[in-house]
Order: structure tokens, then sequence, then C-alpha cells
């Protein structure tokens, strides 16, 4: 009976765990569409022009994408309970200064802040596997993983009723408020396992891989509002790849380089990144597609006309659903393994937007698409870190995680480009429905490229999460 108190209680703990931080990557992903519904009245509320109020998302995905990998370096080195206690931290910082601004320079930093916080997501995965038990660690995982998308799923409808009811700086009082339960969360509920391993800080790679990767994205996302041919998006894109040319001949010659780039190219590892940017382009279409095509005006004679609210409310449950298939996934991977469960996630991707492609002529349509698509985002959001912590080291968790994370930002960056520019040169239903078949098309890609993952069974995984929980304690 001993035993059995002793396990249960143990189980718990790990719930608690999980939980808080699902709670964690919840709040700092919905930072990423907190400011959509008031992403018109920007210029008005801050006293700025348009091309500028723009940078208040852009900025946000700008930072996500460059603190993933490298807090998850910081995580191997430090210890990952220091820097999901800093993200957190950065979280409720920016999330004030947001709150307490009313032009553009200060709304910046604190939304760059915001985006910042984005790493707590990779290194709250990596932890995950040292602190709960083996058999409750797919579910985790899974759990964590899902809330890349659910956040920001949740984040629109919830936006939009707080814009509705309270002013604008609410929104950023809410992700403070979050982002202090947070805080507390982490200090009184997630285990502190010392599982810092030394090392120095690689400051040179760090600002390198920050340049290159900001001039590639910055190119990509603005690459509509500036011209794909101006020099602006040219020059950005040229300069960010000979940047991360550069950046990586010089971590190949360092002794503890911020990305292992031997470890990131073998093949599983390599293949499974490659695949994240095809899913993490499939999770975008549809974020940037379905709202617009609810929100048209019904006299376009193909829009819908949902408010941000309705149409919010609409897609909210395909969000929920990624959380739902969690313990799907995880059932899974048990059974069958992360690379054939992300082959499925994929194929229910693409199913998801051929159902779009058919089915677009009513809300509940939309909603069903909706569903789909999210359901099989997160079946391949949960498999694809199993898939990297199956191909690293322990050690190596937080760093391999980190950069499967930015290459799923690389994929949503790119779509939400290619979706915009689609949808401003094609007049009418048809540039709706290249949309929804061009997201088909990256997740089966997706499905082709990971069927080339080698296999990495099951047991491998438990014994690393073994390994790990040994080492923590």
């Amino acid at each position: 009976m001993c035993t059995v108190h002793i396990v249960d209680s143990g189980h718990s703990r790990a719930l608690l765990t999980v939980v808080t931080l699902c709670f964690g990557g919840l709040s700092a992903s919905l930072t990423q569409t907190l400011v959509i519904p008031i992403q018109g009245e920007l210029p008005e509320l801050l006293n700025t022009t348009p091309a500028n109020a723009g940078w208040v998302v852009t900025i946000t995905l700008l930072a996500a994408a460059v603190t993933m990998p490298i807090s998850g370096k910081l995580g191997d080195l430090f210890g990952k309970p220091v820097v999901l206690m800093s993200s957190a931290g950065m979280l409720a910082a920016g999330s004030v200064v947001c709150a307490l601004s009313s032009t553009l320079g200060p709304m910046l930093v604190g939304r760059a802040m915001q985006g910042l916080a984005m790493g707590f997501i990779p290194v709250a995965i990596a932890l995950i596997r040292e602190v709960v038990p083996p058999d409750m660690a797919n579910t985790g995982i899974a759990a964590m993983s899902a809330t890349l998308g659910v956040g920001g799923a949740i984040g629109l409808p919830l936006a939009a009723w707080v814009v509705q009811t309270f002013d604008f700086h609410a929104l950023f009082w809410m992700a403070a408020a979050f982002a202090v339960v947070l805080l507390v969360g982490l200090v009184t509920l997630v285990p502190r396992p010392r599982d810092a391993r030394g090392g120095r800080v690689d400051v040179v790679g760090a600002v390198g891989l920050a340049i290159g990767l900001v001039g590639v994205l910055l190119g990509v996302s603005k690459g509509r509002e500036w011209g794909w041919l101006d020099g602006r998006t040219i020059g950005s894109i040229v300069v960010g790849l000979l940047v991360l040319l550069v950046w990586g001949a010089f971590e190949l010659g360092q002794d503890e380089p911020l990305v292992d780039l031997r470890a990131t190219a073998r093949r599983p590892v390599l293949l499974t990144n490659i695949a994240a940017v095809a899913i993490g382009f499939g999770m975008m279409a549809q974020a940037i597609v379905v709202p617009q095509l609810l929100q048209l005006p019904t006299s376009t004679g193909y829009g819908l006309g949902q408010t941000i609210l309705e149409a919010g409310l609409w897609m909210a449950p395909g969000g929920l659903m990624m959380l739902v298939f969690a313990p799907v996934s995880s059932r899974m991977m048990t059974n069958v393994g992360p690379k054939l469960t992300l082959m499925t996630g994929g194929a229910v991707l693409g199913v998801g937007y051929l159902v779009a492609f058919l089915l677009m002529d009513a809300p509940w349509q939309l909603l069903v698409a909706s569903i789909v698509i999210s359901s099989g985002v997160g079946i391949g959001y949960a498999a694809m870190p199993a898939l990297i912590m199956g191909s690293t080291q322990p050690s190596e968790a937080g760093s391999a995680l980190g950069v499967n994370a930015l290459m799923r930002s690389v994929g949503t960056t790119t779509a939400a480009a290619v979706m915009a520019t689609i949808l401003a040169g094609s007049g009418g239903r048809g540039g709706y429905e290249l949309c929804f078949a061009i997201g088909a098309a990256a997740a089966f890609v997706g499905v082709a490229i990971t069927a080339l993952v080698p296999h990495v069974h099951q047991r491998v995984l438990k014994a690393g999460a073994a390994e790990s929980a040994t080492a923590g304690v």
C-alpha cells in the first residue's frame, strides 16, 4: 500500500508539473495572436503609420525565432529551470511594458520581450523528459508541443473579447497576470533538477545566428509589403543567408558551439527538422486563410460575414483539438513509434486542407476543416520532439529541440508570407482554394520527408527518459 501511495504521489506531482509547463507554453504562444484583433487600429492607437505599426506583429515573430535555439542551449548549460524562470520573467516584464505603452517605441520593446519568452517551450519539453516518469513522458511532451498551436488558436477569440470589453491595454495586463501565475507555479510545483552541465556561452555564435535569422525572416515576412523584388527584401534575405553561411563555418570550428551542426546534420534530426518546416507551413496556412475567409463580407459571394470574435470562436475548437489529441498521439508513439505518428499527423493535416478546399461555403464547414487540420497538427507537433530526442543525448536535448522549434517557426513565417501574397494577388474564391491546395501539398511533402527518417523505436525514448530522470535526482 505504501508503494502504491508513493507511485500515485509521484504521478500526481508529475501531472502538476506538466500542467504548469503547458500553462507556460500557452501563455507564451498566445502573445503571437494577441494583437491581431486590434491590428487595423494600431496606427491610431500608437500614433504612427500603418507600415510602422506592422512591426508590432513582426518583431515578436522575429524575437521568438531567434530565442528558441539560444534558450535551448542556455538550458543545457545553466539548467532548464533557470531558463524557464527567466523566460517567464521576460514575459511578465514585456507584458507590463506593453500595458504601459501608448507609443510605438516602448510597444516594440515590450513585444520583442514577449517574443523572447517563446524560448520557454523547447526548454519545457526537454525538462519534461527529465522529471516526468517514462510512462507519462510521451503524453506530457505531446501536450507541451501542442501549446505552440493551441495558444495561438485560443488567443484570437480571447483577445477579441478583451478588446471589445475593455481598453486595449487590458490585453497586456492579462498576459502579465498569466506570467505572474506561471512564475508562482514554476517556483512551487515544478522540480528543479541539477541538470546544468556548465560551459561557456558562445556569444559570437548567438549574435551571428540572430543577425542571420533576422535578415532572412525579415525579408520573407516583409516581402509582400516591400515588394519581392525590392532592394530591401532581396538585400535582407541575401545578407541574412551570407551571415548564416559564415556563422555555420564559425560554429563548426568551435569546441562548444551554440548549435552542434554535426549533430543537427544527422539524418534523423535533419529530416525531422525539414519536415518541421512543412508541418509548420501547414499549421500557419489555416491560421492566415480561414479567419480572412470567415470575416469577408457576404457581398463578395464567397465571404462568410463573421465578426473577429465570431471568427475566433469558430476556430477555437480546432485549437483545442490539439490538446485533445495529445494522449492519442502519445498512445500512437508508444505503439507504432514517433515516425509513423508524425506521418499520420501530416496525412491528417493534408486531408484537412482537402476538406477545406471542398467545403468553404459556411462557417460550420470551415469549423470541420479546422478541426481536422488542427488534429493533424496536434499529432505531428507531438511526434517531432520525440524523434529529435530519440536521436540526441539528454545533455543536448534543449539545444536540439530549440532548433526544431526554430524550423517550425521558419515554416510558419514562410506560410504567412506566401498566403498573404497569394490572397493579395488572386482575387475571388480561387485565391483561397489555391491556398488550401498549397497547404495540402506542404503537408503531404512533410509526410514524404518523414518517410525517409530512420526508425526511432519507443524503447530508445523510454531509456533516454529513464536516464534523464536518474541524472536529475
